[in-house]
């Protein structure tokens, strides 16, 4: 099953998936990294320092194995002469501890960063478990770690057998020579063959750092579904957000609704585009758009105004380019006052007439509307489609009228901004 399970985790892991990791102390890490960088450390810090390490421990040596006849019963001078000894080994041993404490904090952050986190601390009881036990050793991970462990041991034995068999003849050509140089001669092999013990090591640590990336993120790999919930967890589900965008516009909607019996004049289309304008002297610099529509939306904008005995003028091209050019609650554009002014105008001559009688204005025709401002006939589609998108897949579908002046089913009922 969980051989199954991981074939099922084909998705990279997310940056959300990585962040939780991390919080929770998982890391990606390589012993063999820290390892080399350990030995570097030693053998390196051990041979820049050699003179002072020396130094210390001659002076070591000296006072140990200096004593005369009178301190050798003194109990005092014994005790200093251990103290002396003590403190000169730890000022010859206390830089390369130094050096060897620094490569353990920085190896690990060259791969897997700075990370403390309690929660690896936390004691956890099924790594009690003996199955779970067995089902680690006997898992894919389990001859991998083996033929690491094998591969480490090959390389680094065989550079140093190959070290010291290049050299041998020197190392069995010491026992001849005076003891002052053999003893130099083999703190020089010694140190040649542990040097290059240690440059093995970097092979095994070149080897051991890609596999262990990669078994890393091959852990944290997810499935699609994980992905999807991690997704709808971060996002939100998007069933509800459409729902809560699909009320936000029902009551912007609403809102726009009740601005209609203010309007002054609701120029149509005649069937699928109404515009609501609004006009005070004094008040305002120009007229604005108070409501607009198309198709259902636009039909109840023309119930209200017929309801609330606010005017409705039939002036198509004017109609398409105030509900594309302007938005709600805008003034309309410089290149459209001409042709609304004429309206206006005749909005207070029809107001004249029901309030004194007289002539019944006539409707304004041939209004001057700049040809770049109407997008003409074929933007009903486009703003069909424009508000269908708007309302997303989970909303009903609005209505279309047709020629005759039926209405049907249709998508694309939009008429406020979300």
């Amino acid at each position: 099953m969980a051989e199954d399970s991981d074939l099922e985790k084909t998705e990279s892991a997310t940056p959300k998936r990585l962040q939780k990791a991390r919080e929770e102390g998982q890391v990606a890490r390589s012993r063999e990294l820290s390892t080399f960088a350990l030995l570097s450390a030693g053998f390196y810090g051990t041979w820049m320092l050699s003179n002072t390490i020396g130094g210390h421990l001659q002076a070591m040596l000296r006072s140990a194995l200096t004593f005369n006849h009178a301190g050798a019963f003194d109990t005092n001078r014994m005790l200093n002469g251990v103290a002396v000894a003590v403190r000169e080994g730890l000022y010859a041993v206390m830089p390369v501890l130094a050096l060897t404490g620094v490569a353990a904090l920085l190896a690990p952050m060259a791969l897997g960063g700075w990370l403390f986190s309690t929660k690896s601390l936390e004691p956890k009881f099924s790594r009690l478990n003996p199955m779970e036990g067995l089902g680690r050793i006997f898992s894919v991970n389990g001859p991998i770690q083996l033929g690491m462990s094998l591969a480490k041991t090959l390389v680094v034995g065989v550079i140093g057998t190959m070290a010291v068999w290049q050299r041998h003849e020197e190392i069995l050509g010491l026992a001849l020579q005076p003891a002052p140089r053999a003893l130099a001669d083999a703190f020089r092999l010694v140190a040649v063959c542990s040097g290059t013990t240690v440059a093995g090591m970097f092979v095994v640590a070149a080897l051991d750092v890609p596999y262990q990336l990669w078994s890393y993120y091959r852990k944290l790999r997810m499935t699609k579904e994980e992905v999807k919930r991690e997704h709808r967890e971060s996002e939100g589900d998007p069933h509800v957000k459409g729902r809560i965008r699909a009320q936000q516009r029902a009551m912007a909607r609403r809102r726009m609704m009740a601005q209609v019996p203010k309007a002054d004049v609701v120029v149509t289309n005649p069937t699928h585009f109404a515009v609501a304008l609004q006009y005070t002297d004094g008040q305002m610099r120009a007229p604005k758009v108070i409501a607009k529509g198309v198709n259902l939306v636009a039909a109840r904008i023309r119930e209200i105004a017929t309801e609330h005995n606010v005017p409705l003028l039939e002036a198509p091209p004017l109609a398409r380019a105030l509900y594309h050019n302007v938005d709600l609650n805008r003034e309309i554009p410089g290149p459209l006052y001409g042709a609304v002014a004429q309206v206006l105008a005749w909005v207070y001559q029809l107001k004249r007439f029901r309030e004194h009688g007289g002539d019944v204005p006539m409707e304004p025709t041939d209004l001057d509307v700049p040809a770049e401002l109407d997008k003409g006939p074929v933007a009903d589609a486009e703003a069909d489609e424009e508000a269908d998108d708007a309302l997303g897949p989970d909303q009903p579908a609005a209505g279309q009228t047709s020629s005759g002046g039926a209405t049907k089913p249709r998508r694309g009922n939009e008429g406020a901004p979300e």
